[in-house]
């Protein structure tokens, strides 16, 4: 592997992968289009895709989930946003203006699933349906939508870890990181006489996280024993896997005035009161 890399390189040293030219963005004419946008994008369609072939399975209307993925949108994106901004007030309140910059990132996984798990809620409401059915099928499509949506942090060189070594570390050229992503443990393990930082490709850990639950609730799913199952399951599995991953990550949200991450924290809390509410609620069923 060559000691100084070019601007838009990205490598797997320890596996042999070497990735020359990996783009930001693509060019429509002259109008460019970030990649970041476009994986999002693809994401939110297999989750809803894959939602409705759920509740084909399970012998509901998939109509109800197409007409439910329009508001799940919305106010998931608008969830991520608001928990974003309000972990991360520092960069916003010397200019508001900038939390409906959109391009400029910053959206919360977390802050998404509490804005789509009350949309959930509401809509059941008015539509007289049951909430934990609707809940159990439409955690499928947002399991998938993470883990393909983060590869668009790949394409953003960003959530990554601290330095590493392992099998699965990964090299970016510095110049493509924003600053404030690189911690001072990270700098120190910068060697001399190059040009790039070594990590924890976080995303792609929580990718692979995500197949695995997948693969779990699917298989629970053919032997669900009460309504809300797959809910606590997705709810607690991806707690355990955020609560690790996010300890290792470097652009962590804290709790104002503390170096308490706050997805760490909520991610952990969830594993327990969700593993909690499992148990229970496979007794009272017995």
């Amino acid at each position: 592997m060559p000691d100084i890399m070019n601007t838009m390189d990205i490598a797997f040293p320890h596996l042999g992968i070497y990735l020359r030219d990996v783009p930001k963005t693509i060019m429509l004419g002259n109008f460019p289009i970030a990649w970041y946008g476009v994986i999002l994008a693809v994401s939110m369609l297999l989750g809803i895709f894959f939602a409705t072939y759920i509740a084909r399975k399970t012998g509901q209307d998939p109509d109800i989930y197409w007409d439910l993925s329009i508001w799940l949108l919305l106010f998931s994106i608008i969830g991520a946003r608001l928990y974003y901004v309000c972990f991360f007030w520092d960069a916003y309140k010397n200019d508001p203006i900038q939390i409906l910059n959109l391009r400029g990132g910053g959206l919360a996984i977390y802050g998404a699933v509490i804005g789509g798990l009350l949309t959930v809620i509401v809509y059941a409401r008015l539509r007289k349906k049951r909430v934990t059915e609707l809940l159990d099928t439409v955690v499928f499509g947002l399991v998938l939508g993470q883990i393909t949506g983060r590869w668009a942090n790949f394409m953003n060189r960003e959530v990554f870890g601290g330095y590493t070594d392992s099998l699965l570390a990964m090299r970016i050229p510095i110049e493509m990181v924003r600053e404030r992503d690189i911690s001072a443990s990270l700098a120190s393990h910068i060697v001399e006489g190059t040009n790039y930082i070594q990590v924890h490709p976080t995303f792609l850990y929580e990718s692979l996280w995500n197949i695995g639950l997948l693969l779990l609730m699917l298989l629970v799913l053919k032997r669900r024993r009460f309504r809300g199952q797959i809910t606590l399951l997705y709810l607690g599995g991806y707690g355990l896997g955020r609560g690790w991953i996010e300890y290792i990550r470097t652009d962590q949200l804290y709790f104002a005035g503390t170096r308490i991450p706050v997805n760490m924290v909520l991610g952990f809390s969830l594993f327990v009161v969700c593993g909690i509410w499992y148990q229970l609620a496979g007794r009272r069923m017995k």
